[in-house]
């Protein structure tokens, strides 16, 4: 599978700002795959924010949104200064998919963390780590098998870090009208762990299907 084919379909790269800004960062001394670990380093500063709720300001939790975007758009960049900007590497596939890898949970399983008003949110933003790095398994796992690289959801990494993104803004918002503030989060988390379990079935189910009918295919030829 070629770095091309890997890449996650993205309607924000046609985007003038974001062509410029790409090949601004290509004719730099940069290269994708520290664009790609720069995306972990977002995502601890994400997690490190959400662990503050714990004993900070709410207000952590806006900083905590700035670097999931951040990471985000790592994510966006690396390969478009791999692929546009020319710079691909041999090993470009491991980076730019085990950063992601760490950075799922890293943001995940502090939010479980970061949350204070059940006993069990740690328990479920493990959970949601969890089923968020199996949806990415299977995908990688069907397409290793043969089946097309797929990025559906309902809860793929786009859905679950604007999931994250969101309850991060309103956590302030919660916590003005209410003490001790965390549901928003909670409920996220929840969110998460249904659609990464129900993102996991789709695709596996797409990928046995796929594989199943391009064998009846082939025994038919």
């Amino acid at each position: 599978m070629t770095e091309q084919e890997s890449r996650r379909p993205l309607k924000v790269r046609e985007v003038g700002l974001v062509q410029r800004f790409a090949r601004w960062l290509s004719q730099r001394n940069i290269t994708p795959n520290q664009i790609s670990v720069g995306s972990v380093v977002f995502a601890l500063l994400a997690a490190l924010s959400l662990l503050a709720l714990r004993e900070g300001s709410p207000w952590f939790a806006w900083a905590a949104a700035l670097f999931i975007q951040c990471r985000l758009l790592c994510n966006l960049f690396d390969g478009m200064v791999a692929v546009e900007g020319g710079k691909s590497t041999p090993a470009g596939e491991l980076f730019n998919d085990i950063p992601d890898r760490i950075a799922d949970p890293l943001i995940i399983v502090a939010a479980g963390y970061a949350v204070t008003v059940v006993n069990w949110a740690a328990d479920l933003g493990w959970l949601a780590a969890l089923l968020a790095v199996l949806t990415a398994y299977v995908r990688t796992l069907a397409s290793a098998s043969g089946a097309p690289t797929r990025f559906t959801g309902p809860m793929a990494k786009q859905q679950r870090m604007a999931l994250m993104t969101i309850a991060a803004l309103l956590t302030p918002i919660e916590h003005y009208f209410n003490a001790t503030a965390g549901y928003t989060i909670l409920f996220a988390l929840l969110l998460i762990a249904v659609g990464s379990a129900l993102t996991t079935a789709r695709r596996a189910c797409d990928a046995f299907h796929y594989l199943n009918a391009s064998a009846r295919s082939a025994s038919h030829d």
